[in-house]
């Protein structure tokens, strides 16, 4: 699947900003299952400095700087993508029994399972209470695969979570958010994390888009799709396996991956400070089109401009 991805974010500030240093971790990384083509960002206002660079976990990062006073920030990046549905695991995928895979993170010198070690640990967003090894143990029976075992604790969170935008927010505890069974993308990423911290093995965040069909008759509506987040399992010796606990499934080629970390904490779209501003509000808008739809939108355009040009020119040929 090709896409074109266009993610804006706006800030409105109550009272002119003087200096602002900013980094955005908005442009998509490459993976074996993923091209990326060069991204187009429109910054206003206009930067006085701006580089990219990688960060820690390999995720590209925009640094930008703004020395002009303003009272709206407005960050604008498009790019297009070619997504394969080739990843390197499915649900049937062979795995070793999940205890045999969190005594290998524990013991084995690998250099690439010693550096995985870094996601079994607690971050800012994620902590290994016993209320989250207690959800996950009925989906651990002993000598489960790995791979089979975190797919059933994902279905787990889909069928027993509700999805409600409205009841948490970034500083909501997960513990809460575990009473409650309710949430969103983000808090079902993390409390699956959670889970797989306490039973010892190694799970990190990703952060992504997802490409949102409409209801069948219906037009695509632009800038509704939104960012979208699934978490990632290691399995030693092979690599890390996906899953997405808010759709129940392994992300394919409707999932576009835009960077991973520890938890979001790791890897938010936009992070920075400023001097003066005060009280802001905030504007998101993310519109994930597939090839098809930027072509039909592309011909319809063209077609109203054809049909306007040439209902112009018979007004002004007629008496």
């Amino acid at each position: 699947m090709k896409y074109t991805i266009t993610h804006r974010t706006a800030y409105q500030y109550r009272s002119g900003v003087a200096l602002c240093h900013n980094e955005a971790r908005l442009l998509p990384r490459e993976t074996s299952w993923q091209l990326c083509q060069p991204s187009r960002v429109v910054i206003q206002p206009r930067p006085a400095l701006s580089a990219e660079r990688l960060d820690f976990f390999g995720n590209r990062v925009l640094y930008f700087a703004i020395q002009d006073v303003h009272q709206r920030l407005e960050v604008k990046v498009v790019t297009e993508i070619q997504v394969s549905g080739q990843r390197p695991f499915a649900e049937s995928s062979a795995s070793p029994p999940w205890e045999q895979a969190r005594r290998l993170l524990q013991e084995d010198p690998d250099p690439e399972i010693i550096e995985a070690r870094l996601f079994e640990m607690d971050s800012r967003f994620v902590s290994q209470a016993s209320g989250f090894r207690e959800y996950a143990e009925p989906s651990f029976p002993p000598d489960r695969p790995l791979l089979e075992a975190v797919a059933d604790l994902n279905r787990r969170i889909y069928q027993e979570f509700t999805y409600d935008p409205h009841f948490t927010t970034i500083a909501t505890p997960l513990d809460e958010v575990l009473s409650e069974r309710r949430g969103v993308c983000q808090d079902f990423a993390h409390l699956g994390i959670a889970c797989l911290r306490a039973m010892g093995l190694a799970a990190r965040y990703v952060s992504g888009y997802l490409e949102t069909l409409p209801p069948p008759g219906q037009p695509r509506l632009i800038g509704a799709d939104a960012s979208h987040a699934w978490l990632a399992v290691y399995v030693p010796g092979a690599g890390w396996a996906e899953f997405d606990p808010t759709n129940d499934c392994m992300p394919g080629e409707k999932h576009i991956t835009l960077a991973w970390g520890r938890d979001y904490g790791d890897v938010a779209p936009l992070t920075g400070v400023m001097t003066g501003g005060g009280s802001h509000t905030l504007e998101v808008s993310v519109d994930v089109a597939p090839e098809a739809a930027v072509e039909a939108e592309a011909e319809a355009g063209s077609k109203a401009k054809a049909a306007a040009k040439a209902e112009a020119k018979s007004e002004a040929a007629s008496p």
